[in-house]
């Protein structure tokens, strides 16, 4: 006899008396600039199943914005921190030494594609790394000025906020920036007509920048996401990065990967870079690198990582416990990359099914289980629907389904790596509902 999940289910309508007590003392004593999506409260959670404190139960889409790789409670994660935790909690690696920290170290240069030996340095986060990579950029090239794109996202801090161009609201009031940065368009082929005028848009922009504002050898490096996150689940021309690596090539640029929200197998490979074929100067990572503990990373070539003893640490950076995530969660991901692209397949195909019978999906694009859904107003058009993405994640909330959007409006479905058929075809399922009560009204 087959078992049914017993999941998702909806025992009281959210957010249930306990929920509504946490998130009236939330609302009582955290700071307002909290966005706070939908009013769940977790209690716990296996696999893609979240389960909030009055047992409502739901199937998560967005593993906290693809930090949980790996899904709840993973026992391969949870025994490696429990046995971490047993033997000692923190040792500053900037200053001495401990196994897990090479380890990792190793592991992450030798993942990262290309001919080149590589170097880590160990983060919290993935703003910290970015901060970083600047840094590294302008101590290895001796150059100030910064290139990144129109829609992008690397951070809150000031550094990664320099460079951030997705909304205003991430920038308004916090001035001035750090200077020297400089933004384009990126090749968005949904916007630009396709692959080929959008490539071709983007680098005319760069070429332009170059003639007009700042000369390419000023330029220490040109930040970009492969996939672009909170700008909308954007992938940009296959062909695009290689142009960009020629061109960095041909000026002595850093080229720089933040793959914060799209590495670590997010994609279907470990890093978006590779769907190119392309090695990045520097990488970055974090969020799904230790299954939800706070663990990034640059990666760069060895020729590149080339600052003196001193010029950057953490204290933080590389925690013991969360290094024990981080390698449980590599071990978990790598052998799970398969299955991550047959999960990201059953997806698409019912996405794009649902695309063809709901004038409201604009788009539906994606790699792996990294997929981004365009709502419009009108197909024709093209135009945003962003209010419909508040209406259709406090609809599917209410259903047991977990979404979160991005960039105008378009949902980013980054549910954990290790969902199984049910949870998509049940989750999809309920996206389709939602889809068909809103076309009703």
């Amino acid at each position: 006899m087959t078992h049914t999940p017993e999941y998702p289910r909806i025992l009281t309508p959210p957010p249930g008396p306990k929920a509504k007590a946490i998130v009236d003392r939330d609302r009582a004593w955290t700071s307002p600039s909290y966005i706070k999506v939908s009013p769940l409260a977790i209690a716990g959670g296996q696999g893609a199943m979240v389960e909030d404190v009055d047992g409502n139960r739901y199937i998560d889409f967005m593993a906290g914005i693809a930090v949980s790789a790996t899904g709840y409670n993973h026992p391969k994660v949870v025994q490696a921190i429990q046995e971490q935790a047993g033997k000692f909690l923190h040792v500053c690696g900037t200053d001495f030494y401990f196994e897990g920290f090479a380890q990792l170290a190793e592991r992450l240069a030798r993942s990262l594609p290309g001919p080149n030996k590589k170097r880590v340095f160990l983060t919290n986060s993935g703003t910290e790394a970015v901060d970083g990579a600047i840094k590294l950029a302008r101590n290895h090239t001796r150059r100030a000025s910064l290139i990144a794109f129109h829609g992008s996202f690397h951070g809150r801090s000031y550094g990664g906020m320099s460079l951030t161009s997705s909304k205003t609201k991430q920038r308004r009031h916090f001035g001035p920036f750090v200077p020297e940065v400089f933004h384009i368009p990126f090749a968005n082929p949904y916007r630009d007509g396709g692959d080929q005028a959008a490539m071709a848009s983007s680098l005319h922009a760069l070429q332009e920048l170059f003639d007009h504002q700042v000369s390419p050898d000023e330029v220490a490096g040109i930040f970009l996401e492969p996939i672009q996150g909170e700008g909308g689940y954007v992938i940009p021309p296959v062909g695009f990065l290689k142009a960009l690596r020629e061109i960095c090539d041909r000026h002595g640029i850093m080229l720089v990967a933040d793959e914060v929200q799209c590495g670590v197998g997010r994609t279907g490979k470990m890093w978006a870079s590779e769907w190119d074929g392309v090695e990045p100067d520097i990488l970055c990572t974090a969020k799904g690198l230790g299954s939800g503990m706070p663990v990034g990373a640059i990666i760069a070539k060895e020729s590149v990582m080339s600052w003196e003893a001193g010029s950057h640490g953490s204290t933080f950076g590389g925690n013991p416990v969360c290094i024990a995530a981080a390698l449980a969660t590599l071990d978990i991901v790598q052998d799970a990359m398969p299955h991550v692209r047959a999960m990201g397949e059953r997806m698409l195909t019912t996405l794009k099914d649902m695309q063809a019978r709901h004038p409201l999906i604009g788009d539906v694009r994606g790699r792996g289980l990294m997929i981004g859904v365009e709502l419009v107003k009108d197909r024709a058009t093209r135009e945003p629907y962003p209010e419909l993405i508040d209406r259709m994640t406090d609809r599917a909330f209410r259903k047991g389904l977990l979404l979160l959007g991005c960039g105008k409006s378009t949902f980013r479905l980054a549910p954990p790596l290790i969902l199984n058929e049910y949870d998509v075809d049940t989750g999809l399922a309920i996206f389709d509902e939602c889809l068909k009560e809103e076309e009703r009204g």
